[in-house]
């Protein structure tokens, strides 16, 4: 079992052999892919929420709103599956917040279905509440000093708000087909806080970074993941935003939109490869 990981997992009760090895590298995987996944969708949820309430109803139509509240429920749903059925830490990371995100992200997208746009927000304020609390719940604090554990709850909001910011500000960009006439501010106003939320991300993993070097990446495998991390989940989304913002004020929303798919898929690689990097150390990457 690689030691990176070992902190996810019990203490072994056999002596190894060949196939006590197998099933605890088979147990390893399965736990890590769980635990990430978890951490994931939580992020994502709390992200997608918050930028929701962001976006203005009297300039977007509903069916934004409510097709989002979908996709809510079922990152919450799944989440709150995975935790239900013990595949992680139930301890690190309880079914509550899953399943009350999930319960609010249903009623947020009915409110949206009657057009009830104070009631539909205050859901969906739940939602990103509930979520919030999903996330800080992944944060190890268990054998941490206070300033990793600090950082790692500024970890998980930044990672949480890049993420959702990307993914709403691209799911707004492709509403504009279904309602072209919507005003451009909504999506210019996303795109400004995806920026935000780059610089917010470079400045916690750079400190993490910079507190894990001295006793981190010896492996070049580890080297290439981390350059990964950085040149695809920063640099590229950077690069990506400003050439958003640059097409917005043509405006050519079908373009922008095309700019934010690539930026959904370079800022989701690189926090699922931070999350990974992230797990066998002290400080978040």
């Amino acid at each position: 079992i690689p030691c990176r990981y070992s902190a996810l997992l019990p203490p072994p009760e056999l002596a190894p052999t060949t196939e006590t090895r197998t099933s605890a590298n088979f147990v390893t995987h399965f736990v890590i892919g769980m635990f990430l996944f978890s951490q994931f969708a939580y992020r994502l949820a709390f992200g997608m929420a918050a930028a929701m309430l962001v976006v203005s109803p009297r300039l977007v139509t509903s069916g934004y709103f409510r097709n989002n509240s979908y996709v809510l429920l079922g990152l919450m749903a799944a989440a709150a599956a995975v935790t239900f059925g013990n595949s992680v830490d139930v301890d690190r990371l309880p079914t509550w917040p899953a399943a009350a995100a999930a319960a609010a992200g249903y009623v947020a997208a009915a409110l949206w279905l009657y057009e009830k746009p104070r009631a539909a927000r205050a859901a969906l304020a739940v939602v990103s509440f509930c979520a919030l609390g999903g996330v800080l719940t992944t944060v190890r604090t268990a054998d941490r000093p206070p300033s990793a554990v600090w950082l790692g709850y500024g970890d998980a909001v930044a990672g949480g708000l890049l993420l959702g910011l990307t993914m709403a500000a691209m799911l707004l960009g492709h509403w504009y087909l279904n309602a072209p006439g919507m005003k451009i501010r909504p999506l210019q106003q996303l795109a400004l806080l995806i920026a935000a939320a780059v610089v917010m991300r470079s400045i916690v993993s750079g400190v993490g970074l910079a507190a894990e070097w001295s006793v981190s990446f010896r492996e070049p495998a580890e080297r290439l993941m981390l350059a990964l991390r950085w040149l695809a989940g920063v640099f590229g989304t950077g690069l990506l935003i400003g050439m958003t913002w640059t097409t917005l004020k043509i405006p050519n929303t079908q373009a922008a939109t095309g700019m934010l798919y690539v930026a959904v898929i370079t800022t989701f690689l690189g926090e699922l490869v931070g999350q990974l990097l992230s797990v066998g150390s002290v400080y978040p990457l």
